[in-house]
């Protein structure tokens, strides 16, 4: 099969949920909704603490960015795991199994997907807090457009093995779409150094790429490099990418030998 009727089968499959939101303002709704959310509570927190001058003002930058950088990573995960969801609910992931789609061309029209679920969900959010806050993400310089890849490359593996469940478990496994990467906050370091977590913690952290991420970050945002940490991120991202995919890869061949594929959603 060629590259032109793989790329062709991919846009088939991101044309059919474009056509889903190009015809609810809803589910475009819900893109922006959780990202501005977020930065309207924690940007105000920022301005408190802003007003009080000194080290803590200093503060408030770092709670901004790392808010629009995490969620830059929730809104990845959720493109990808619901964009899967839509075709468990609508019984059409059984038709795509069969028909000539393989799976590296559904996992790449999921990123596809998240990508514009990203885009669209974040552009209100940054400019809120340009608008809010004068904070300007993008001021941090182009450096920032890595970390956000970083992130957006975590969403799609930790979607990855959601949707690995989700195909050996069924719809018990659903909750973990809007659950998961709420775990994953607290050893990612968003608003703290890894330093900070006990030690026990620490090289549980430091396995995950967004660890790194924010490391990075705080690391420019005090006048350093961060080039160190985006490499090991980056690092972390391919090795978590590649087990996640062989997981899936492994649980869709299972799903398809005992033929769950036709009665997972019920």
């Amino acid at each position: 099969m060629s590259a032109g009727a793989a790329a062709r089968r991919v846009w088939a499959l991101v044309y059919r949920h474009l056509a889903l939101y190009r015809r609810s303002w809803p589910r475009l709704l819900d893109f922006a909704y959780g990202p501005v959310l977020q930065l309207l509570i924690w940007g105000f927190t920022a301005r408190f603490l802003a007003g009080h001058g000194g080290a803590i003002a200093a503060v408030a930058g770092l709670l901004i960015a790392g808010v629009l950088l995490w969620e830059a990573a929730l809104a990845s995960q959720l493109g990808f795991s619901v964009s899967f969801l839509e075709e468990i609910w609508s019984r059409n992931l059984g038709h795509l199994l069969i028909s000539p789609l393989r799976p590296w061309e559904l996992i790449a029209a999921l990123v596809v997907m998240s990508v514009l679920r990203l885009l669209v969900g974040m552009a209100p959010a940054i400019l809120l807090a340009v608008l809010l806050y004068a904070f300007d993400i993008f001021a941090v310089g182009p450096i920032v457009v890595l970390l956000f890849c970083n992130l957006a490359m975590m969403g799609w593996w930790v979607a990855l093995g959601i949707v690995a469940f989700i195909l050996r478990h069924g719809a018990g496994a659903e909750a973990l779409v809007w659950t998961i990467m709420f775990g994953l906050t607290p050893l990612s370091a968003v608003f703290y150094p890894v330093s900070a977590l006990p030690a026990g913690l620490r090289p549980l952290a430091l396995a995950l790429p967004s660890a790194h991420v924010f490391e990075g970050l705080r690391a420019i945002l005090a006048g350093g490099g961060g080039g160190f940490d985006l490499a090991s991120a980056f690092g972390l991202n391919l090795a978590w990418f590649a087990a996640m995919a062989f997981l899936f890869r492994r649980e869709l061949a299972a799903a398809r030998r005992s033929g769950a594929l036709v009665s997972l959603g019920e």
